[in-house]
């Protein structure tokens, strides 16, 4: 697919590009401590904190689009929904307790409760899980899309513009780039609504060219698919770029404020966004793209204007690259300073690991793109996988009357992602007309889920009885 686009659409997004390299180049770390380039020295202020954690957070807005395509409204329930229920807990009951800690990532956690192992094996987890390879793949199609790159070489040049500041500005430059991007996000998805209601109508429009279960609430999903991703959606308790947000903050009372303003947006932006996905529902031809990852930019290539559409255009790619380059920080910096500086018990150091934990990154995400060439199929396989494995133990080492030995959580992290990743390999080998057909027609996070809190609960059990004997 290729769209048709002026000088000037081609001169807003180069632009663009230029603009994030200025901003990201001319911010460096102040010094070489982990505190400073980690978390830029704990001094991220409340608007700083929501247009970083808004922006960051939000970064699958093609996959939005194919969700919208595929179910309608009723999307809405699979790729936001869960989330505002998570989201809400996070603030109520997580944020505070973050900030608190005093510590940088969710390994240090680990770590300070249940020991090296744990946190090594958490780090592993963490580095699947932060991996920015759906922002990868969507930004290397939009590329491709504007510029007519080859989709390789597309996901080659988001990595150099994502990365390139990264080394030497770290969280700063990572956030000083998210408040651009986090403008630009809501200008680009506020610019094409009022062309669609102008151009083809309101809701009259919708309903006489949309399926009638698009335009509910529930239609078109079925009670297993939406469990499984409002189980997902409890990605947002062990998101990495969350919990560092938290550890940044300067103001003790900011993250718990700031989550709940971040919601706001999001819900705003989750219509702006739906609304959208709609109209490319009702007037864009399937057959005429290649997937419903297309829609937006299909949508935008037909309604708007030169300029308008530059405009638009630029408003996917920094929601895009906002979440592309915080993820890749986060990535790198697990796997330099949580894994490898962990194992050396060297944590409290900036080392020449980063730069190859930049690399690994890169090129572990790159991989994993071109293999599973899907932003809806990358969240599933990792979510299905990596959040069973992480939740109990991270949950319970901010809770402390919900700790149990360390050995029972390092058993229950690798059966849980263990029993997970063999039920996603069986369901695979026997799929059927390209559907999986899991064990017991269960999805692989339930039985990883299950294995998990049983040992889990066995470990629990043991403390409450060694505490009773003790006393």
């Amino acid at each position: 697919m290729k769209v048709l686009l002026s000088t000037n659409d081609y001169l807003i997004i180069i632009a663009y590009f230029v603009i994030i390299l200025v901003i990201g180049f001319r911010t460096k770390a102040s010094d070489s401590s982990v505190k400073d380039y980690i978390v830029g020295g704990r001094l991220l202020t409340l608007p700083a904190f929501v247009a970083t954690l808004v922006s960051s957070f939000y970064g699958g807005v093609l996959g939005i689009g194919e969700f919208t395509f595929s179910y309608g409204i009723s999307g809405w329930l699979l790729y936001a929904f869960p989330f505002y229920v998570f989201i809400t807990f996070f603030a109520f009951f997580l944020a505070d307790k973050i900030r608190k800690s005093h510590l940088y990532t969710i390994p240090d956690k680990l770590f300070r409760v249940y020991g090296k192992k744990v946190s090594i094996i958490g780090g592993i987890l963490i580095f699947f899980l932060a991996t920015p390879a759906p922002f990868l793949f969507m930004l290397g199609i939009l590329i491709r899309i504007v510029f007519g790159f080859n989709l390789i070489y597309a996901m080659i040049f988001a990595l150099i513009m994502s990365i390139a500041y990264l080394f030497k500005g770290g969280f700063n430059a990572d956030v000083r780039v998210n408040i651009f991007e986090f403008i630009l996000m809501f200008v680009g998805f506020g610019i094409i609504l009022p062309f669609c209601f102008n151009l083809l109508g309101g809701f009259d429009y919708l309903s006489s060219r949309l399926p009638e279960q698009f335009l509910t609430l529930t239609g078109g999903i079925n009670i297993q698919l939406f469990f499984v991703w409002f189980f997902i959606g409890s990605w947002v308790l062990i998101d990495p770029v969350f919990h560092q947000r938290c550890y940044a903050v300067r103001n003790k009372k900011t993250p718990k404020r700031g989550i709940l303003i971040s919601l706001v947006f999001w819900m705003i932006f989750d219509f702006l966004t739906t609304t959208a996905g709609l109209y490319a529902k009702a007037f864009v031809d399937i057959n005429s793209i290649p997937g419903a990852l297309y829609s937006y930019p299909a949508l935008a290539d037909k309604i708007l204007p030169p300029i308008a559409k530059g405009v638009f255009f630029v408003g996917m790619i920094a929601t895009i690259m906002s979440s592309l380059h915080s993820y890749m920080f986060v990535s790198a910096t697990t796997f330099s300073k949580d894994i490898i500086s962990r194992i050396k018990d060297k944590t409290d150091e900036i080392s020449s690991y980063n730069r190859l934990g930049m690399i690994v990154s890169a090129l572990f995400s790159l991989l994993l793109a071109y293999l599973i060439p899907s932003v809806v199929e990358i969240w599933y396989t990792i979510g299905t996988m990596i959040i069973p494995a992480l939740l109990i133990s991270v949950l319970s080492a901010y809770f402390e009357k919900f700790q149990v030995h360390s050995k029972y959580i390092l058993m229950a992290m690798i059966s849980s992602f263990s029993v997970s990743l063999i039920s996603f390999i069986i369901g695979n080998i026997n799929s059927t007309n390209g559907t999986a057909v899991y064990p017991f027609n269960l999805e692989p996070m339930y039985p990883g889920l299950l294995v998990g809190l049983v040992i889990y609960f066995i470990g629990y059990k043991n403390r409450k009885y060694l505490k009773t004997v003790s006393d």
